[in-house]
């Protein structure tokens, strides 16, 4: 069934949500609520064998996204929609946005600070827990689970929604497929086979132990069937050499946009707040600042580490361990967990890449100085719709670039390719050096009448 739009700047959403819609919408509304209630009370989900609680919660989420999604998006024609998006209070921080970025902060705050609130819903969680790890549930353990549910359901809207694009679909397969074996299944077998829970998508600087003086000897003491120098080796080939060889090939996105946890649930969760990232000259140069002095200061932190370790603690003394806490506090917590994540409706999906992460700050720097990617521009074949500056979450002005002709090579692009796939022209295309790797569909607008309705299915 087709939903029908109007033309109209007073009503500029859909007429109406199908019954099947309304129908999906309430089985995610009674599986989130089943989880508020486990939340609210340990007792209440003893109603059920957990077990029985948490299939029934996350098939209902599951099972009413895909079927929301499905409607919204499998019979209508081929197209970027992003119809309303000006419009609507969740996705331009109106009322909803603001409620739904201090929910989320929230929960973040609940998640580093006063994980005992989350008693009721680990409880719940601990039979998926003891069947993937061998042992009970914990805070960290549920919020991976919700986090990679929500990139896996998320990321079906996403390839939905973009599905004409071949270059977006094979992204959102790579970053969900990134998240739940890499982030998610490899972890939790390793924790079953007594090994430490290593994530291979996460590497220095971005992951500071893997690096630090006290986080290889945690790894290799933890290690039960030696694979603690293996891990510990694949941290320094990536840091060192993988990072530098990729970047130069394929910049930045090799693993922002295909790789990383954190650009997974941007890309995928974030996409509907992706237009919300500062565009201003003087958001460009508080980025700057910021992500390379967190760079700098990680770098620092892990050097003074690694010399008091080696002056046997002369240099720090007792400081070492409050200096290395202050930053994941600072940075770990605060930064990329509550604000990078909590405040997607407020300052757009990117926040925590955009400013904050030290991961981002060298790829950028290996983007900016030598890499054979950038994104092309046909400068006469601009018309300044302005659609690449609005969609891009980076804070990137695509438009001043493509009105010039100019190469897009910023430090802060992740590639996500957006920009090319929202032009209405043509005028953007990925290039890696000479090799022409333009992704985007040719049929980037499609106008169709109906019954004397103008149904818009592209901008």
């Amino acid at each position: 069934m087709q939903t029908e739009y109007s033309l109209s700047l007073a009503n500029p959403t859909p007429l109406h949500t199908s019954l099947r819609q309304k129908l999906a919408l309430a089985a995610v509304a009674i599986g989130v609520l089943m989880c508020l209630i486990a939340w609210a009370s340990p007792t209440a989900a003893q109603l059920l064998p957990p077990s029985v609680f948490l299939a029934m919660s996350i098939s209902l989420v599951s099972m009413g996204s895909i079927a929301f999604v499905h409607e919204e998006y499998d019979n209508k024609p081929e197209g970027i929609k992003n119809h309303g998006v000006f419009f609507k209070s969740l996705v331009t921080r109106g009322v909803w946005g603001w409620f739904l970025g201090v929910l989320l902060t929230g929960f973040y705050v609940c998640l580093y600070w006063f994980p005992e609130y989350l008693t009721g819903l680990v409880t719940v969680f601990d039979p998926l827990s003891k069947m993937m790890r061998g042992r009970p549930a914990d805070s960290w353990f549920v919020y991976g689970t919700i986090y990679t549910l929500s990139v896996l359901l998320m990321g079906y809207k996403f390839a939905m929604k973009y599905r004409h694009n071949r270059y977006q679909l094979v992204r959102t397969a790579s970053v969900t497929f990134f998240q739940l074996g890499f982030s998610f299944l490899i972890p939790s077998f390793l924790v079953l086979m007594n090994e430490p829970e290593y994530y291979f998508s996460y590497f220095w600087p971005l992951k500071t132990d893997s690096l630090k003086p006290d986080g290889i000897q945690w790894i290799v003491q933890s290690s039960s069937h030696g694979l603690g120098l293996f891990f510990i080796g694949f941290s320094i080939l990536m840091t060192f050499v993988g990072v530098p060889i990729l970047t130069y090939f394929f910049g930045k996105r090799w693993y922002c946009s295909w790789v990383c946890g954190c650009g997974g649930l941007a890309e995928t969760v974030g996409d509907p707040f992706r237009q919300l990232s500062d565009k201003s000259m003087t958001a460009w140069k508080i980025e700057r600042w910021m992500i390379h002095s967190v760079l700098i200061f990680v770098t620092v932190m892990t050097v003074l580490l690694w010399v008091n370790s080696a002056t046997k603690g002369q240099v720090l003394g007792s400081a070492s361990m409050a200096f290395s806490k202050t930053y994941g506090f600072l940075i770990g917590s605060i930064f990329s967990g509550v604000i990078g994540t909590g405040f997607y409706p407020i300052l757009g999906s990117r926040s925590w890449c955009r400013f904050g992460c030290p991961q981002a700050a060298i790829l950028g720097i290996f983007q900016k100085k030598k890499s054979k990617f950038r994104i092309t521009t046909n400068g006469g074949q601009c018309i300044s719709c302005g659609n690449c500056s609005t969609y891009c979450e980076m804070g990137i002005d695509v438009r001043h670039y493509a009105q010039r002709g100019q190469d897009v090579v910023r430090a802060s692009c992740v590639g996500c390719g957006i920009c090319a796939a929202v032009c209405p022209r043509g005028v953007l295309r990925l290039e890696n050096g000479g090799l022409d790797i333009n992704e985007r569909t040719e049929d980037v607008r499609a106008i169709h009448v109906k019954e004397g309705t103008l149904i818009l299915d592209n901008f």
